[in-house]
């Protein structure tokens, strides 16, 4: 099994970056692709980005191009989603998510192991 935890969320104003971190613990040893999700109020969950075990493939949902990075350190089990130049759109909370064998990184029911999740207000 692997635990998955979420940090770095909060509120902030538009303009502004925030850096997610999330931490694996647990079978840490398989090779885990990581994703980042988040799902807005009133809305159902989207895709965001995510990042393959040794990070040579990285994709990100349209939305998010251009503003948004993710990356990965595995000596420290953990993975980061930075957002840049944020709007009231990135409002939601941010979940991370970790698969073995993913073949579509975009595709959440392909991962098997989720956070609690981390809130992020975007004021305008």
């Amino acid at each position: 099994q692997v635990q998955l935890v979420e940090s770095g969320g909060g509120l902030v104003q538009a303009g502004a970056s925030v850096r997610l971190a999330c931490v694996a613990s647990g079978r840490t040893s398989n090779p885990l692709a990581m994703g980042w999700f988040r799902r807005a109020p009133g809305k159902e969950r989207e895709f965001v980005a995510a990042i393959s075990w040794f990070g040579a493939t990285k994709t990100y949902a349209d939305s998010v191009k251009g503003r948004f990075t993710i990356s990965r350190d595995n000596n420290k089990n953990t993975a980061y989603l930075e957002i840049h130049s944020a709007t009231p759109e990135d409002t939601a909370a941010y979940y991370c998510a970790g698969g073995v064998g993913v073949r579509n990184l975009a595709r959440g029911e392909e991962y098997d192991y989720w956070g609690q999740g981390t809130q992020v207000a975007i004021s305008s």
